[in-house]
C-alpha cells in the first residue's frame, strides 16, 4: 500500500468546508471519498500530514477547481458523461482526482 510514487488529493472548496477525495497512482486505481474537513489552515495541514504518514515515499499532488497554490483544473475540462447534470461536491472531488 505504501509503495506509490504519487497520490492525488482532490479538494472541492467552499467557504466553511472542503470535500476531499484521493487516488493512488496505479492503473485501475479507483478514487476514494475521504470526507469533509473545515477550511482552516490547521485542518488542511493535518490532512496533508495524515497522507504523508500513510504514504511516506509518495509525492502528494493537490488539485482543485480554482485557487492559487495547487494544480488548477478548469471545471469545463473535468470529464463527465453525456446528460450528467447533477452536480454534487462528493462527485466533483472524485472526478478531480481522476
Amino acid at each position: 500500500m505504501n509503495k506509490h510514487s504519487i497520490v492525488f488529493l482532490g479538494l472541492d472548496t467552499h467557504k466553511e468546508f472542503h470535500e476531499v477525495a484521493y487516488c493512488e497512482e496505479q492503473r485501475g486505481a479507483s478514487s476514494v471519498h475521504y470526507g469533509r474537513i473545515p477550511t482552516s489552515k490547521v485542518s488542511v495541514k493535518n490532512l496533508i500530514r495524515q497522507f504523508e504518514s500513510k504514504y511516506p515515499s509518495a509525492t502528494i499532488h493537490v488539485v482543485y477547481e480554482a485557487g492559487y497554490c495547487c494544480y488548477v483544473v478548469a471545471p469545463s475540462l473535468i470529464p463527465k458523461k453525456p446528460g450528467e447534470r447533477i452536480k454534487t461536491d462528493r462527485r466533483d472531488t472524485l472526478k478531480l482526482v481522476k
